[in-house]
């Protein structure tokens, strides 16, 4: 369910990159709110239900918020993390466990149910941010995202003005921070908390990797660990591949991530039906 590389929670030079200061200097603060305008009624209620918690005290759980529901759920023992031996006797949440937390209270929706790399390639994504763009296009609400394509360690939810509301590590509790612009900052992603549009099919199968170009050569950028919701733009015929006993030459391009995905591990026809021609 989480896996152990997910979130901090791991050892001191990950922690300094991902978290750009030492574990016992992580700052906090009461002004947890939208702090600029312009975010959707469903962003600004997110915001609020994660904002309750770090009101409350909750702690970071390394694990928490993956239940069944939505929730704080008591946590587990991080094998890299020694800061973590009590997380199974705090009740809280991960990093992803608030934000899975925040809009499903937002929404009235389990709407981003994983962990952070799924919840930062979700496909209700409205739209997406690169480290280069920086904060000015962000609003309250937004995710944002640490790490690599391939490995997304960090998430946490924009407030505004520079700030963040993040569950950041054990032994700390739920905290606003400053956005730590860090060369471990992947970028941001706004979620659309309204009906989806465009094709969307599912994936299946386990550890398939999503590729920079339409090749079983090219760069891996994601592998979805298990059957996987996703938007499809448009298809093309490209290089042949047979796996698992399947061969076709035809691959989609995702463009919540970016990537391109064999068209063997989309449930579907060998050519998915509506689905246009890459140009």
């Amino acid at each position: 369910m989480i896996r152990r590389t997910l979130v901090g929670g791991v050892l001191g030079a990950l922690l300094a990159l991902l978290l750009g200061v030492p574990a016992t200097t992580a700052a906090a603060s009461d002004d947890c709110r939208p702090l600029a305008p312009g975010a959707s009624p469903a962003a600004e209620r997110a915001v609020a239900a994660a904002c309750e918690q770090v009101a409350a005290g909750t702690w970071y759980s390394w694990g928490g918020g993956h239940g069944p529901r939505p929730g704080p759920t008591y946590g587990q023992v991080d094998p890299e993390d020694p800061a973590s031996e009590h997380d199974p006797e705090r009740r809280g949440f991960d990093c992803s466990g608030l934000v899975r937390y925040a809009y499903a209270r937002a929404t009235g929706e389990d709407l981003l149910n994983g962990v952070a790399s799924a919840q930062y390639y979700t496909h209700r994504a409205a739209e997406r941010f690169t480290p280069g763009q920086g904060l000015a296009p962000l609003l309250p609400g937004d995710l944002l995202a640490w790490g690599t394509s391939d490995h997304l360690a960090h998430i946490a939810i924009y407030l505004g003005a520079g700030r963040m509301v993040e569950a950041r590590q054990s032994g700390t509790r739920l905290m606003v921070s400053d956005v730590r612009l860090n060369s471990a900052y992947f970028g941001a992603v706004r979620v659309d908390t309204g009906p989806v549009t465009g094709p969307r099919y599912s994936t299946w199968g386990t550890g398939v990797w999503t590729k920079a170009e339409p090749s079983t050569a090219a760069t891996r950028v994601y592998a979805f660990p298990g059957p996987t919701t996703i938007r499809v733009r448009c298809q093309k015929h490209a290089e042949r591949v047979t796996s698992d006993g399947y061969t076709n030459d035809v691959w989609s391009y995702l463009p919540d991530y970016r990537a391109w995905v064999t068209n063997i591990y989309i449930q579907g026809p060998a050519w998915l039906d509506g689905v246009p021609a890459c140009p």
